[in-house]
């Protein structure tokens, strides 16, 4: 998929696929393509993915049909331009709380490259755009999309009017981080937990704006939130899949030639490689 046909197919309803991509190896690209997804998700908030890198991986899946959806930093609309310039389709902003912070990305997705005192008197209303400048900017940026990361208590009550700013593509659940807001730690399978993934999805497409969640332990909760409607679907990374089919087969292997198995070293799972 390109963008503007991941953003009519966000706007639609329709479920699109991707998955988190760690790697920076310049053999992933065409294999990830390979796999039947539709997009793939580089987050730059928590990996250490260079700028330079970025470019070439937002470049080659875009190469290989995958639209490359970036998750920034912060909400910062500099950002979200520096993604774009390095190639990605769309921008997922971290932990939005306020209708502001949707406002400054949502501008910097759909009017770049317009920036500085002019974009302030368009965003508050004191200036309107010529006709030339506004279908420039609508062609030039028609296949961008902005995602807004929803992972607290906070975005869940400001969600109404973080809703009525235009130019939203689609609500990305934060699983692990809004279990935490919620005071239920990676309790995904609570009551409380479902109570606000159907809120949130219910209330996106209820905004004709699509919604759905990065997840990676199992299927039996992402199968339910897509009953409820979500259908931006990212499951788990090139991180979580290779090792966890390398672990499966290697105990396998040592099994069927008679060696007993022995246990990972110990550690603990990086920030990145969780559902936030």
């Amino acid at each position: 998929m390109n963008g503007a046909q991941l953003k009519e197919a966000l706007h639609g309803g329709r479920r699109v696929y991707g998955t988190l991509v760690v790697s920076t190896s310049p053999q992933w690209p065409p294999m990830i393509a390979s796999v039947g997804l539709d997009f793939v998700f580089i987050d730059t908030e928590h990996i250490p993915i260079d700028r330079a890198q970025l470019g070439w991986m937002c470049r080659a899946y875009a190469g290989c049909g995958l639209a490359p959806i970036v998750r920034i930093p912060k909400p910062d609309p500099y950002l979200a331009c520096m993604a774009l310039d390095a190639g990605a389709t769309g921008i997922v902003a971290p932990y939005v709380e306020t209708p502001e912070e949707a406002r400054q990305v949502s501008a910097a997705v759909n009017l770049r490259p317009l920036k500085g005192e002019i974009l302030r008197k368009v965003l508050d209303g004191a200036e309107t755009l010529d006709e030339e400048t506004s279908a420039y900017l609508a062609a030039h940026n028609r296949s961008n999309l902005c995602i807004l990361n929803v992972e607290s208590v906070p975005a869940i009550d400001a969600l109404d009017r973080i809703l009525t700013v235009p130019g939203v593509d689609a609500l990305l659940i934060g699983p692990h981080d809004l279990s935490i807001s919620l005071g239920i730690p990676e309790r995904y399978s609570d009551a409380r937990f479902t109570e606000a993934v159907g809120l949130i999805v219910s209330r996106a497409r209820a905004a004709g704006i699509g919604a759905g969640y990065h997840y990676s332990f199992g299927i039996r909760e992402p199968v339910e939130w897509a009953k409820m409607g979500a259908n931006l679907i990212i499951y788990s990374s090139d991180y979580f899949l290779v090792r966890d089919a390398l672990k499966k087969d290697l105990a396998k292997l040592k099994s069927e030639i008679g060696d007993a198995a022995t246990p990972g070293a110990p550690g603990r799972e990086q920030n990145g490689m969780v559902n936030v």
